[in-house]
């Protein structure tokens, strides 16, 4: 079976998981049978049929993989949403429909040779600052839940951070490509880059208040800075710098300071600052092993008010691990790793050093930015406002992963066509 086959006819699981979910949500929430559900998983699943179409054509030897998995988070995340507040799910599903235009447009203008982006490096390395410092301006910048991470221009309200980060991918994978024969030598002055970063993403969680931002620009840097030289020093250093200056803003930063005490000891104060943490905890604890089923989960009080705040956003898995229990967690869980060990040979099997660094830098942005949402919902870290990937509500997230998403599957088109011996994306 040809790689783009496997891919369809693992969209159609994809699509009859889908039909199940909001058959479950629907059945719970109207306490009756209904075809509406069929109608939602129909247009889901037509919504990517559209995507299969575009990847066929543009990069036929793509990872095979790689959308079906990002198809079912996006099923699970809307399915949950919907559960919650059907009006965010229609609008979820809004951007969904953007993303995917978003990433049938980056295959189609890309599909011939994506490398000539590395021509313009310096350009997406100065409009990711500018991107970054957007939240920071006067009226445009809103804070919301804490962080200033927000940009509100009337009608339209997003995340810059989030399209930020895949250009500082670009940008980083061009400048260490060129740079790496130098830095791999390791003489103190060319520490240079690395302090500048370091430096940026200082300003990032100053400026945004969210320690969350500046782990992932900075760990997105250091493993891309690691693949392209091949020394530990470089990541101990960083490892080092990264803590030292996230403890000098702790200092001087309130919010971050609340953040970790609440991380250290929530039940200090249940009722206000702990609250959302600790009902979180209770949530994933009362799933259970099996879970209370898709609609069937706790998550008000009987006079109607949210037991969690920001539920379908920031603590969404809180949500899933009730509903599908331990065992649909874990399962979740392995999902992302699977989309991030077929990142990882992706560019493993690309030859030239632009390729290779640019997977590594997205699927490493993929996976940090999972591991640090769902470490601070599980007390593991400090908690963040970054949003789970392809499940949390939030249409910048959404588009931004699309884009992602079609990054690897061009790098993975060019490696497999250069490599006849390997069974096209196995």
């Amino acid at each position: 079976m040809s790689a783009r086959n496997r891919e369809l006819l693992n969209l159609i699981v994809v699509g009859m998981i889908t039909v199940a979910g909001f058959a479950s949500v629907y059945i719970a929430r109207q306490a009756e049978v209904s075809s509406a559900s069929l109608s939602y998983a129909g247009i889901f699943l037509g919504l990517y049929l559209v995507a299969h179409i575009v990847t066929r054509i543009c990069v036929p030897n793509a990872d095979p993989y790689l959308l079906p998995m990002a198809g079912l988070l996006t099923a699970i995340g809307v399915t949950e949403i919907y559960r919650l507040n059907p009006d965010d799910a229609f609008r979820q599903g809004m951007w969904i429909v953007v993303g995917v235009a978003l990433f049938s447009f980056v295959l189609f203008v890309l599909r011939r040779d994506y490398r000539r982006l590395e021509s313009y490096k310096y350009l997406f390395g100065l409009t990711a600052l500018v991107l970054l410092l957007l939240p920071a301006l006067p009226k445009i910048g809103t804070t919301v839940n804490g962080a200033r991470l927000w940009v509100d221009l009337g009608p339209l309200q997003f995340q810059p951070g989030e399209f930020a980060k895949i250009m500082l991918i670009v940008f980083l994978a061009g400048y260490l490509r060129e740079k790496r024969e130098v830095l791999a030598q390791g003489r103190p002055k060319d520490l240079g880059p690395l302090l500048v970063i370091w430096g940026g993403a200082m300003l990032v969680l100053f400026q945004t208040n969210d320690l969350g931002s500046g782990l992932l620009y900075f760990g997105v840097f250091l493993a891309m800075l690691y693949v392209a030289t091949a020394r530990l020093t470089y990541v101990a250093i960083g490892g080092v710098l990264f803590v030292a200056g996230a403890v000098g803003v702790y200092q001087v930063v309130g919010r971050v300071q609340e953040r970790v005490s609440i991380w250290l000891d929530p039940w200090s104060d249940p009722h206000r600052d702990g609250y959302q943490i600790i009902q979180s905890l209770y949530s994933i604890a009362n799933g259970g092993y099996p879970g209370t089923g898709l609609g069937q989960g706790t998550f008000s009080t009987t006079g109607g008010d949210p037991l969690i705040p920001y539920l379908n956003t920031d603590f969404i898995y809180s949500a899933l691990a009730q509903e599908l229990g331990l065992i649909g967690a874990c399962a979740l869980l392995l999902v992302y790793m699977l989309f991030v060990a077929r990142g990882f040979r992706i560019a493993l099997l690309t030859e030239d050093g632009f390729s290779k660094l640019a997977a590594v830098g997205l699927t490493f942005t993929f996976a940090l930015q999972t591991f640090i949402i769902v470490g601070g919902i599980l007390r593991l870290i400090p908690l963040t406002g970054i949003t789970l990937p392809f499940v949390s509500y939030g249409g910048s997230s959404v588009v931004a992963n699309f884009v992602l998403l079609a990054g690897l599957l061009l790098i993975s088109h060019r490696a497999n066509s250069l490599s006849p011996q390997t069974e096209r994306g196995s």
